[in-house]
């Protein structure tokens, strides 16, 4: 079986209002569910992800639209119907963005005993191999302390014998390539070493494992 490593983009990606969900994170956790892959998700990604997701989906927008119809209608750009027909369209958005939004902490919870993810803590293990890659390669605290999870907890599958690692990573900093497509050595080193192929999205496809892995 492929064990496939998440973090925070993906939680924010699954569990986002429904309109902004992203379809490849949602049939990433679909072959989990099959019990196709197994899926493995750091904790603290999820109290990471309940705060962006907190602040990067508030349905502020509308406001900033109401004010636009408000000027238009006074200007003659817009019927009285238009305005109307469209602030209805805005508050339907809003309230369905709320709800989802006031739900999001039931929808986190449910991933800690979704089948097919498995939602690990940091271990000592964990937390002495973030201290050792302070040294090795120059990470936030935060990504620093995810990749140490991932490293450890790959080790730990492969001790199992599990050989089929990857982990799905949209954050710059975790890939081991920089915005020009050129390996970094340190993280590059450490995935190689740990044997986890790094894809750059949720579909499992890009870039292809090398020749040799």
């Amino acid at each position: 079986m492929k064990h496939v490593f998440v973090e925070t983009n993906w939680v924010v990606d699954y569990c986002a209002p429904a309109h902004r969900r992203v379809s490849a994170a949602v049939k990433l956790f679909e072959g989990a569910h099959s019990g196709a892959i197994g899926l493995h998700l750091p904790a603290p990604c999820l109290t990471e992800a309940r705060f962006a997701i907190r602040t990067k989906f508030q349905p502020s927008e509308a406001n900033r639209l109401r004010e636009f119809l408000k000027w238009a209608k006074t200007e003659g750009h817009l019927e009285a119907a238009q305005v109307e027909s469209t602030r209805r369209v805005l508050d339907q958005f809003e309230r369905l963005v709320k709800q989802d939004l006031d739900s999001l902490e039931v929808r986190l919870e449910k991933l800690k005993v979704e089948q097919g993810l498995e939602v690990f803590p940091l271990n000592e293990q964990m937390l002495e191999k973030s201290v050792s890659l302070a040294t090795e390669v120059e990470l936030k605290p935060f990504d620093n302390s995810i990749l140490a999870a991932i490293l450890v907890r790959a080790d730990d599958l492969r001790s199992k014998g599990q050989t089929d690692l990857a982990f799905c990573e949209l954050d710059g900093d975790l890939q081991p390539w920089d915005k020009n497509g050129n390996a970094k050595p340190g993280l590059t080193r450490l995935y190689d070493d740990a044997r986890v192929w790094v894809y750059g999205d949720f579909t499992l496809t890009r870039p292809e494992p090398r020749a040799d892995w």
